[in-house]
């Protein structure tokens, strides 16, 4: 039986781009299992107000899902204990840079490493010693947690994961894993017990997500998540990768104005009229 997830962050109201992610998770569950997972780690932003919108946005679209809805702000001793075991295996160290410090450094550099468009983290914490690295914690500097992702790649077999739908470049089947393509990614802060990638991994372990069904822009997301599901030794979903929804060639945003699903009710628009707007009818 299949079970896919919609895992959208209460920050703000969805829009066409969340609603075609949701109709098409719910589709690939057909007969088997649709859950919604509310990621609202980020508590600076998350607002209940903002969850019941969302919630009351899916209702509207006809979708229905199992209860209790799961929220990461529940999960956090989950997350230490994962990021407790990636320390364990020497795979973890202190990031004391700020990202002012980091794009600086990244526009000195004459060839920054890059991945997916953005540079990646030149490793400067990496390089400090054990000394510096206990003077500055005893100093209270703050800090964040970061993969090695050098180490790991020498500690793992060749990976790979199966893709049901169709990457942005056209990738189907079998797609092999470049391990340090995102480079030394943060996992954890002081404020926050997992980043995205760790804590997505966790829970889909946990709810026995066997297929991830979510946008393009997501796709190279998948090697550092393969990474890390290797190394904690979780078990491997399947995923299936679907088209972004554009909005005047730009892709659907909260940072940009675009258009929600609770503007487009309001002009009167009805779910079977976004089906087809969609191609999903």
């Amino acid at each position: 039986m299949e079970t896919t997830r919609f895992a959208p962050s209460p920050t703000g109201y969805l829009h066409r781009g969340h609603a075609f992610a949701a109709f098409t998770a719910a589709q690939a569950a057909a007969g088997g299992r649709f859950l919604v997972r509310i990621e609202d780690l980020d508590i600076s932003r998350a607002r209940a107000a903002y969850e019941r919108a969302l919630l009351e946005d899916l209702t509207w679209l006809g979708l229905e899902w199992e209860s209790p809805v799961l929220r990461q702000s529940t999960r956090g001793d989950a997350y230490r204990s994962a990021v407790a075991a990636l320390a364990a295996q020497d795979l973890l160290y202190p990031c004391f840079c700020t990202r002012r410090e980091i794009a600086e450094e990244m526009a000195r550099a004459v060839e920054a490493p890059h991945r997916a468009g953005q540079p990646r983290y030149p490793g400067t914490c990496r390089r400090l010693s054990r000394q510096e690295v206990r003077q500055r914690q005893a100093a209270g500097q703050p800090f964040a947690l970061r993969l090695d992702a050098a180490a790991a790649a020498r500690r793992l077999p060749a990976l790979s994961f199966e893709e049901c739908g169709r990457g942005p470049a056209g990738e189907q089947g079998q797609i092999a894993v470049q391990p340090e393509f995102f480079g030394d990614v943060v996992l954890a802060r002081k404020d926050l017990p997992a980043a995205y990638h760790l804590a997505v991994v966790i829970d889909d372990a946990f709810q026995g997500i066997t297929l991830v069904t979510r946008g393009h822009d997501l796709f190279e997301a998948t090697y550092v998540q393969r990474v890390l599901q290797a190394l904690l030794q979780l078990p491997v979903p399947r995923y299936a990768h679907h088209r972004l929804i554009l909005e005047q060639g730009r892709k659907l945003s909260k940072r940009e104005p675009s258009s929600t699903l609770r503007s487009l009710r309001a002009q009167g628009v009805t779910p079977a009229q976004l089906r087809r707007e969609l191609s999903l009818a």
